[in-house]
């Protein structure tokens, strides 16, 4: 037993030496061989590389506080310590960590968290529609604008994988219809290639259905105008970003585009929407379009008739416009040239502005029955009052003579009915004088001269009139203005202003917007608020002179307007063109022709307009009066009128 604790002793012993040498120790055996190998060389201890003493010292910390065996009670007890301070630490910073994300970033996490667990739709909502002002419910109504979904097809040839450019263009050129070399050319690239726009929703398909690599379909919206050039200077077109640029489209953006809240669903687990939760109808909104008070009927039937008077006498351009009187709607408004609103990248930029609208010009004659209207009911003469034609005077130094002078000289003594058959200027002259200047001047601004006349389409001018004083002391300035020119007005107000005789006295504001409609009940969900009607004409006064107005047709200068069986009033012009920099361009006239159907109780309101016909011949008889007639016929037969019906 001794002998056993003695070598324990001394095991123990060696064991320590051995450590302190970083030896380990050795065996009876071992200690045999080494004392037979000599004495033992302890080797110098090795210079530590940088960074590898930290490393060694950590283990030796460590290792004497977990310990080698049972550990001892200051070892516990540094144990116990630093286990208490790192439970702390940990408990501290996890506090920290909780009000960071209570208090700082909970709104965030909360939007991550709905965003995992809701859906947002908002349902695609296409521009509203545009159709005229027949039935929609009943399929009778033409439609003028749609959007319709389309695509672009972009080429990524990175990604074409093992096909070839030339392979990739043999596929698509069926599909496109363009050439297989144009297409190889476009498709050689090293970066996105935007190979065609406006694919339709049908080939869009079929590129789908051949599979092939590095092809993407953005889609988009197109706005398609159905009746092209037909109602384009009414409806207008859009540009590539979808905002309105001319005609309503561009006036009336704002009811163009529809607005939709949109809808929040939740989402499962898996992060599907649950059909469940999607709201009753939110697919199937009451759609509403946009309707017009427009006739396409008459548009067409306007714009056949004037494209063949405008070729006829090769005028620079010319302008139809039929209203009804009682409303102020417009029925038809046509302007030649036109363009093209699907393609009107195309066209010339000037072509976008409705001129019916937009350019002022001097009436001329057609002016003669308002200014009648105006004598009558002041009371400056009576229905049966005559003056004396002379053909021709002098105001101031100003010769004013009617355009038959030199073939006919004086016309004599001639009643107001007279007047308006034979188109007299001084005539009117004469008549007009009877009147007080001021008051003159001042039913002509009631009658709506020097504002808008207010109509829903874009860029309409003020129509101009002479200053008061101007008016007032130079006296040919109210003698030019008796025979309508001196003045300035567009095609739409003057037809305006004829509205204001043909309803028997009251001032409607044109327009062409009816309202919102639902398209499958044709209910009107919102109508065109209109100013009510003021009147600024007696009855009696606008009765004669629309009863003149039918005798200029059945036996004056409207004659060539006349259709047999029914009564029709009318007013010939032919005027002088005035230049943009004052004074009138030499051999330059406008023609026109307003036209009453039927005669006595109108229901139609229609003026020609023709800007620089060429001829002899070239007068508003000849050039605008036949227009105005072939719209009536077809309003007779669409209407089915009988003859002497009116």
């Amino acid at each position: 037993m001794l002998e056993g604790r003695s070598r324990g002793g001394l095991s123990r012993l060696a064991l320590k030496r051995a450590s302190r040498l970083r030896q380990p120790a050795l065996s009876p055996g071992q200690r045999s061989l080494s004392e037979n190998a000599g004495p033992v060389r302890i080797p110098r201890r090795r210079r530590a590389e940088p960074g590898q003493y930290l490393p060694e010292r950590l283990g030796l910390w460590l290792r004497w506080i977990l310990g080698n065996r049972i550990p001892t009670v200051r070892q516990l007890d540094f144990r116990t310590w630093m286990t208490g301070l790192v439970l702390v630490i940990a408990l501290f910073l996890t506090g920290v960590r909780l009000v960071y994300l209570q208090h700082q970033q909970a709104p965030m996490l909360q939007e991550r968290a709905q965003a995992q667990q809701r859906a947002q739709l908002r349902p695609f909502i296409p521009r509203r529609s545009i159709l005229d002002r027949h039935s929609i419910a009943k399929q009778q109504a033409e439609l003028l604008a749609v959007d319709r979904p389309v695509y672009t097809l972009w080429a990524h040839p990175r990604l074409f994988g093992k096909r070839t450019p030339q392979e990739i263009a043999a596929a698509l050129a069926p599909l496109l219809r363009r050439p297989v070399e144009q297409l190889t050319e476009q498709l050689t690239s090293n970066r996105a290639v935007r190979v065609e726009r406006w694919i339709s929703q049908e080939v869009a398909d079929q590129i789908q259905a051949l599979f092939l690599d590095g092809l993407e379909l953005v889609s988009e919206r197109q706005r398609i105008y159905p009746q092209k050039e037909m109602a384009a200077e009414v409806v207008g077109y859009v540009d590539l970003d979808h905002q309105g640029q001319a005609g309503l489209e561009y006036s009336q953006q704002g009811l163009m585009e529809r607005t939709v809240q949109p809808v929040t669903i939740p989402r499962d687990g898996y992060g599907q929407l649950l059909a469940a939760e999607v709201p009753e109808g939110l697919l199937q909104s009451r759609e509403t379009v946009l309707q017009l008070t427009l006739d396409m009927r008459l548009q067409r039937a306007a714009r056949a008739a004037l494209k063949t008077q405008l070729q006829r006498f090769q005028a620079l351009r010319g302008t139809v416009i039929i209203l009804q009187p009682q409303t102020g709607e417009i029925l038809a408004l046509v302007s030649e040239p036109t363009y093209d609103p699907n393609r009107y990248f195309e066209f010339d930029p000037g072509l976008f502005r409705n001129w019916a609208v937009t350019d002022l010009y001097e009436p001329g004659s057609t002016f003669k029955p308002i200014n009648i209207a105006i004598g009558l009911d002041a009371g400056a003469f009576s229905a049966d009052e005559r003056v004396y034609d002379e053909g021709r005077i002098l105001i101031g130094q100003w010769p004013i003579q009617n355009y038959d002078y030199n073939q006919r000289g004086a016309h004599g003594w001639m009643s107001v009915t007279d007047i308006l058959r034979q188109s007299s200027n001084v005539g009117m002259v004469h008549l007009m004088r009877k009147l007080d200047p001021r008051q003159y001047y001042n039913a002509l601004v009631r009658l709506g001269l020097n504002e808008r006349s207010g109509v829903d389409l874009p860029f309409e001018p003020a129509s101009r009139l002479k200053p008061l004083r101007q008016f007032l002391t130079v006296p040919v300035e109210r003698a030019t203005t008796a025979f309508g020119q001196g003045f300035a007005l567009t095609p739409l107000q003057l037809a305006s202003l004829h509205c204001i005789i043909a309803n028997g006295g009251l001032k409607v504001q044109p327009h062409v917007v009816r309202g919102l409609v639902e398209k499958d009940t044709d209910t009107l969900v919102w109508g065109s608020a209109q100013p009510q009607p003021v009147r600024v004409l007696s009855e009696q006064a606008t009765l004669s002179v629309r009863t003149q107005m039918r005798d200029v047709v059945d036996f004056g200068t409207g004659q060539s307007a006349k259709i047999e069986g029914y009564e029709i009033g009318g007013k010939t012009g032919t005027a002088q063109k005035a230049g943009p920099r004052g004074g009138y361009l030499p051999g330059k006239r406008i023609t026109s022709f307003v036209g009453y159907f039927p005669a006595i109780r109108p229901n139609y309101v229609i003026l020609a307009v023709i800007d620089e016909p060429r001829g002899e011949d070239a007068f508003g008889s000849t050039t605008a009066a036949p227009i105005v007639r072939s719209v009536i016929q077809e309003i007779i037969t669409l209407e089915g009128i009988r003859p002497n019906a009116t």
